[in-house]
């Protein structure tokens, strides 16, 4: 039987603090909440969080069992979902600056929240640089002299999910309630926010394994 083993407090809230320093700094992921929650509103803006947060647990899935190592040590694979995410973004940005997304944002109602909430999945699942996050990162707090080590792992995963979520909503929140003052200037924004998601892509396809 496999042992489930979880890990120390300690180790716990040595992880919890080093991930919320991750997390508070704003990176790929963070822009894209920003992008959605000040172009579509707060509940896009949440939705497309819960959609990040489920791509996340997929890799923390991934990590737990050993696929994600398989992904970086494999480069077939690992620029096969590179380049995957790259371009599902740059297809979302392009969208945007030609205006294809136009009559869901001037009419009266957003963008779906299950629309956000599967371009969220889609935008994580498909980041390689998350499958590499979490192998840097979770072997750095497990004691493999404890045993459980995927359990450990596990758990550890699901802190860096919550905390994610309490981090990344904030944001989400915060760029809705200043999203409406830029909804006004609507064409500035859909051109801003189409290179953003641009950007991110351009990002993803420039990932290293290293």
């Amino acid at each position: 039987m496999v042992p489930v083993v979880f890990p120390d407090s300690g180790t716990v809230w040595v992880f919890a603090l080093t991930a919320m320093a991750l997390l508070v700094i704003p990176g790929p992921a963070v822009l894209y909440v920003v992008a959605q929650g000040a172009g579509q509103g707060r509940r896009v803006g949440l939705a497309s969080v819960a959609g990040i947060h489920l791509g996340t647990l997929v890799h923390v899935a991934a990590a737990t069992i050993g696929l994600s190592a398989l992904i970086v040590a494999s480069s077939v694979a690992f620029n096969a979902v590179k380049y995957a995410g790259a371009a599902y973004l740059v297809y979302v940005g392009a969208r945007k600056l030609l205006g294809r997304d136009e009559a869901e944002e001037v009419g009266p109602r957003r963008e779906s929240l299950r629309r956000a909430f599967v371009r969220g999945a889609v935008v994580n699942v498909l980041n390689p640089k998350t499958a590499l996050f979490f192998l840097a990162l979770l072997p750095q707090f497990v004691d493999a002299d404890r045993g459980g080590v995927w359990s450990q792992a596990l758990v550890l995963g699901l802190v860096f999910v919550a905390l994610g979520l309490v981090s990344d909503s904030l944001y989400a929140v915060a760029a809705g309630a200043v999203g409406g003052a830029l909804r006004r200037r609507r064409r500035a924004l859909r051109y801003g926010s189409g290179v953003v998601f641009i950007g991110l892509g351009t990002l993803a396809a420039l990932a290293k394994r290293s």
